[in-house]
């Protein structure tokens, strides 16, 4: 028999038992299901969060008093540090030597934005910053300009909103010039933002950029500052890094050999971070997987031994007309890893339309992930050997006269 004839006989035994093959692949398809679909979950996320937090600009890094993406007891820790203040962030400004930019900001949330009779969701985040923290935060100017150094220290009203809020309060455009009302107070609109679209579950659109002096007399100057920091140049970049904890160690009276009261995080060290907890995500569903495809396993064995029992009659006949060991062997080995990679091929496809049902959830675009469908054919190709060996070589090795007799 030639490779396609064994494959034929092997489907020829599986429509026979519909009942059968459905129950036996069913534990091969939740094995599968779970591993794609988590993979697939992940990996739209982990793209998301990528691009996300590339928003933060190359050899860019910031510093703020807690930390992102950590348990609720680190959080509860670092959340009695003291708050990093506008004075030692001054500070740190005037001494960096080897930062292209350095710029102060805060952050307010849940805002609404008024204009006229039109008003945002109270969703709205209020960034208070500085002129250069457009470079540090790598946001681009659609119309109009940002704020000068001049309007920043005259504490003037004004404002550059995100690309969402432009679009509900100005849906025909024109926002520059007009006034809005954030708040209790009025800032005249001198710059739009373009859009960057929705990462990390968020929108990155949502905001409204004022001076950081405004912002802080506006919602209160006991407030913690961020710092976000430029390298000059790539090359100096980690010397960058360790300038700013030295200074801000030195700053804020942190004794020789404790750890910083201070979180200082850049795109690769938050990317490394959420690499780190969807490791445990995956070794967690691939144990699980593990269980279940071991069960799913066994059920084949057990089908196959079935199979054998069933058909040794038809091995007898087999082996009377010329068939060899190995043709047996051959037969009931492809039988097996057929039924696997059926149940494998449903439970990827669920599993892709499963992971991606994150991606709609969330509006970030779908992702395919052909390495774990290999990984996942592999797998099923695997348990479909080595759960099928013993049931074939048990066929392989009948007494054709002894078969030929069988009722």
């Amino acid at each position: 028999m030639d490779f396609s004839e064994i494959v034929k006989l092997a489907l020829n035994a599986v429509r026979s038992n519909k009942l059968r093959s459905a129950l036996t692949l069913l534990g091969i398809i939740v094995g599968v299901f779970s591993i794609i679909g988590v993979m697939t979950a992940v990996q739209v996320l982990q793209n998301s969060i990528e691009s996300g937090l590339s928003s933060l600009g190359t050899h860019t890094f910031q510093i703020q008093k807690q930390p992102i993406m950590v348990n609720h007891s680190d959080w509860l820790k670092a959340r009695k540090r003291k708050d990093i203040k506008y004075a030692q962030g001054q500070l740190v400004k005037e001494k960096m030597s080897l930062a292209m930019y350095v710029a102060l900001e805060s952050w307010r949330g849940g805002q609404t934005i008024q204009y006229g009779s039109l008003k945002t969701n109270p969703s709205v985040s209020i960034c208070g910053g500085e002129p250069d923290g457009i470079a540090t935060n790598n946001w681009t100017i659609n119309e109009g300009r940002s704020f000068t150094n001049d309007e920043l220290l005259r504490n003037s009203r004004v404002a550059v909103i995100g690309a969402d809020v432009e679009k509900k309060l100005f849906p025909n455009g024109y926002a520059v010039g007009k006034e809005i009302k954030v708040g209790s107070n009025q800032y005249v609109i001198i710059g739009t933002f373009e859009s960057k679209g929705a990462s990390l579950g968020g929108d990155t659109d949502n905001f409204v950029f004022i001076p950081l002096t405004a912002f802080l007399d506006q919602y209160g100057k006991l407030r913690s500052i961020n710092i976000l920091v430029k390298a000059i140049s790539a090359e100096q970049y980690d010397d960058c890094v360790e300038e700013a904890r030295m200074l801000l160690r030195t700053i804020r009276n942190v004794p020789p050999g404790e750890e910083d009261d201070f979180t200082i995080f850049s795109n690769d060290s938050l990317i490394e971070t959420f690499n780190e907890f969807t490791l445990y995500v995956k070794m967690g569903v691939g144990f699980i997987s593990f269980i279940a495809l071991l069960a799913a396993g066994i059920g084949i064995m057990n089908i196959m031994l079935v199979s054998v029992t069933e058909r040794t009659r038809e091995i007898g006949i087999r082996k009377a007309i010329g068939a060899k060991r190995s043709n047996i062997l051959a037969q009931f080995i492809v039988e097996a890893i057929v039924l696997c990679e059926i149940g494998g091929i449903i439970g990827i496809l669920l599993g892709i339309l499963g992971g991606n049902l994150t991606a709609l959830f969330f509006s970030f675009p779908p992702v395919f992930p052909i390495d774990w469908a290999i990984i996942g054919l592999v797998i099923t190709s695997l348990v479909g050997i080595i759960f099928g060996v013993y049931p074939a070589w048990k066929a392989a090795n009948l007494d054709p006269i002894e078969s030929l007799r069988y009722e």
